[in-house]
């Protein structure tokens, strides 16, 4: 790569930081980060994957922004945001991933699982989320896992937590620098299928590995009282981020919003979602399967939860007799 065809590069990442990063101020520092870095000679002996790593590490040193990347792709990068998100090749992407839904089970004790790994966007993901909820309604307690989940669309976790609430819930809001505009996230008057409901308790699983999206879910549900999160803390990414080409095979994904709790201001950027329950995230699982059995064991066993609770006495053998290392994911 030439050195003039190098410089353009940075040049347009730095365009797209000062036009669209959620912090003006930051955009200025890293601009002169990268500007400096690019005299230096930092970028110019390295391939275009070389390139987006060194890039990823500067764009972060500034603030620890995990959402502020430079990507190196096989294929070449489509258009900017909507354009790659609706492109037939992400469509595909997701009907290879189940739309997100790792897996979805009746658990003995008529305890639910939900494993989820990417919120795909809803018009991509409903019917099959509005399936996996539809199945899990019946159940006792519910766990839901996240502990893989990547990131996603804050559209897709206001339609997750619909189902897990009776009435509509304002559970966050999402500023947005263009046009200084502030959207609240409520969930939603109708969802299709059967819901959970907002009454039986829910253990959301969290790790180092959940990021974004997940921990959108993680910390709302957590928020408003709703959940208990069991395992360990988040990666720490609250801001929701739009990606831009810079080249052929490269694009940059900048930070546009900030998502903020509706009454406290906070959110979960740098930090994580801290755990109610902490415990590794590989012993997650166990823990809240134990909790969520003890539960259902509360229910009593009279009439028709006679064969619930005897499934829930013996799974919760189980669980003890295994102990702490035993991973719930499959």
């Amino acid at each position: 790569m030439g050195s003039e065809a190098r410089a353009a590069q940075v040049e347009e990442v730095i365009r797209r930081l000062e036009a669209h990063y959620v912090f003006p101020d930051v955009a200025a520092k890293l601009a002169d980060v990268l500007r400096q870095r690019l005299g230096e000679g930092a970028y110019a002996d390295v391939d275009d994957a070389g390139f987006a790593t060194l890039v990823t590490t500067d764009l972060q040193s500034v603030n620890g922004d995990k959402h502020l990347r430079l990507r190196h792709h096989e294929d070449p990068v489509a258009d900017d945001g909507d354009a790659a998100v609706n492109s037939e090749s992400f469509r595909v992407e997701a009907e290879l991933e189940a739309f997100g839904i790792a897996e979805v089970r009746r658990l003995a004790g008529n305890v639910g699982y939900l494993d989820t790994t990417l919120l795909y966007p809803p018009e991509l993901a409903g019917p099959a989320i509005a399936a996996a909820m539809t199945l899990l309604a019946p159940a006792d307690a519910l766990l839901l896992d996240v502990r893989r989940n990547r990131g996603g669309t804050p559209g897709t976790s206001a339609l997750l937590q619909t189902y897990l609430v009776d009435e509509q819930v304002h559970y966050l809001d999402i500023y947005e620098r263009e046009g200084h505009k502030t959207t609240q996230m409520w969930t939603l008057p109708y969802v299709p299928g059967a819901r959970f409901g907002g009454t039986k308790p829910v253990w959301v699983l969290t790790g180092p590995r959940t990021f974004s999206g997940g921990e959108d879910l993680a910390f709302s549900l957590q928020q408003q009282g709703r959940a208990k999160t069991v395992g360990e803390a988040t990666r720490g990414g609250a801001h929701p981020r739009e990606q831009y080409k810079v080249d052929t095979y490269l694009d940059v994904t900048v930070s546009i919003a900030r998502s903020l709790h509706p009454e406290t201001g906070e959110n979960w950027e740098g930090v994580g979602v801290r755990p109610d329950i902490a415990v590794a995230a590989d012993q997650a699982f166990d823990t809240a399967y134990e909790l969520a059995l003890r539960h259902v064991l509360e229910l009593g066993a009279d009439g028709p939860r006679r064969g619930v609770a005897e499934e829930a006495r013996q799974a919760l053998d189980q669980v003890k007799d295994v102990g702490p290392g035993r991973d719930g994911t499959v």
